[in-house]
């Protein structure tokens, strides 16, 4: 029986711009999937949120540019917080998979201080 599971996962960019926007979200989604054997017919919804210093593109757009067209996505941005992680795109990402599955949360570049509890996990 499949339930609906909820994935976290991030990401830094070394700058502001489409390309690494784009380039980076589509890494991120790349390995969210394959860590957790995902098929593009069970996902449910992703929400996006990034820094307020990213701006350049919307990381919703590198889902579309995968394929993933049938799926609903959301985009926000995260609150401004003074010692906040700089530069990072973070995903939520439903999909439904059966029910015990071990979920592998994702966080990548600088964004492993996120969760250093992840760091002694391997992705794979």
């Amino acid at each position: 029986m499949k339930r609906v599971y909820g994935i976290r996962g991030a990401i830094t960019v070394s700058a502001n711009t489409k390309e690494n926007i784009l380039t980076e979200t589509q890494k991120l989604l790349q390995t969210v999937l394959q860590a957790n054997k995902i098929k593009s017919e069970d996902l449910v919804s992703i929400i996006f949120t990034t820094t307020v210093d990213l701006n350049a593109e919307f990381p919703a757009k590198a889902a579309r540019l995968m394929g993933l067209k049938d799926i609903p996505l959301l985009g926000c941005v995260e609150a401004d917080v003074p010692h906040g992680l700089p530069l990072c795109i973070r995903l939520l990402l439903y999909v439904y998979l059966e029910e015990g599955t071990k979920i592998k949360h994702i966080y990548l570049n600088d964004a492993v201080e996120l969760r250093p509890d992840l760091l002694q996990n391997p992705i794979f």
